[in-house]
């Protein structure tokens, strides 16, 4: 299986495709990385280096790829962080020229937005491109609970509101939602919720909520979730994979202490997690 994704990058830490490219090669995916900024850290340090690249840079690695005659191999698309919506054109441009070659390729658009404590923190106008085209555009899409409210214009309390708005996602063009960071009013306060919903039905899955705040985690539940969905076709098990893993490696970055994901270090629950956790019907 082979994906393209488009995401930033970090030399130190893990974030973007520093994350989500590892994070598919360990589970034996192919990952062709393009990059929208080369920083040398996450911008949470307050100071680091480095530079956004522009959408022509994404259209010119593209059309080398193609001149490769590879394009027919792709399975999907996975975008994140989009530093502009010029660049988010480029990665639909890119979408259109994969799902040209291969129909059967899919597109997965983590939407990044914002998130609760943080609001909004991306460039203007790159919220409304989410929501307004590259939402409607993707077959897969990977919110937390903050992105789910703004997309909709919705405030998500309760179970049943929260699924009302995925619904709502869904009606805009993505078949398959996942909700992650999901707090509503029956999620007890030492556990987080995620929600994945299909064709098929509505699932959720509970964990522990671990003392921990590292940036990286969302990258690599959005990468390993959308390769199991393509993998195995079920939203159900592509999200008790995805969890399973992360959480087991987040659990061994809160037990070490450390202020980045050791997603190295940890990288076995990635193929082999210590505790498996299962999706449930709701």
């Amino acid at each position: 299986m082979n994906i393209l994704s488009i995401q930033s990058h970090v030399a130190y830490g893990h974030v973007g495709n520093a994350s989500a490219a590892f994070v598919l090669q360990r589970i034996g995916v192919e990952a062709w990385p393009i990059l929208t900024v080369q920083f040398s850290n996450h911008t949470g340090y307050g100071s680091w280096r480095g530079r956004a690249f522009d959408a022509g840079m994404i259209r010119d690695i593209m059309q080398g790829i193609g001149e490769c005659g590879v394009l027919g191999k792709c399975d999907g698309v996975l975008s994140g962080y989009l530093g502009s919506a010029e660049i988010g054109t480029a990665v639909l441009e890119a979408v259109a020229q994969v799902k040209a070659a291969n129909p059967k390729a899919r597109y997965c658009c983590d939407p990044v937005i914002g998130d609760v404590g943080r609001d909004v923190f991306v460039q203007p106008g790159v919220a409304a491109f989410m929501r307004e085209r590259a939402v409607p555009m993707a077959d897969i899409v990977t919110p937390n609970h903050f992105e789910l409210d703004h997309l909709t214009g919705r405030i998500t309390k309760s179970l049943a509101e929260a699924l009302a708005a995925v619904e709502a996602v869904r009606k805009t063009g993505p078949r398959i939602v996942l909700v992650t960071s999901l707090m509503v009013d029956d999620t007890p306060a030492d556990a987080i919720d995620l929600v994945a919903c299909d064709d098929s039905g509505r699932y959720r899955l509970r964990t522990p909520k671990l003392p921990i705040a590292v940036n990286g985690a969302g990258d690599a539940i959005a990468a390993l979730f959308f390769a199991h969905c393509l993998n195995k076709g079920s939203a159900a098990d592509a999200l008790s994979r995805a969890v399973s893993a992360v959480f087991g490696i987040l659990k061994l970055t809160a037990d070490a202490g450390s202020r980045e994901i050791l997603l190295i270090d940890a990288q076995d629950e990635l193929v082999k997690p210590s505790r498996e956790f299962r999706a449930e019907s709701i």
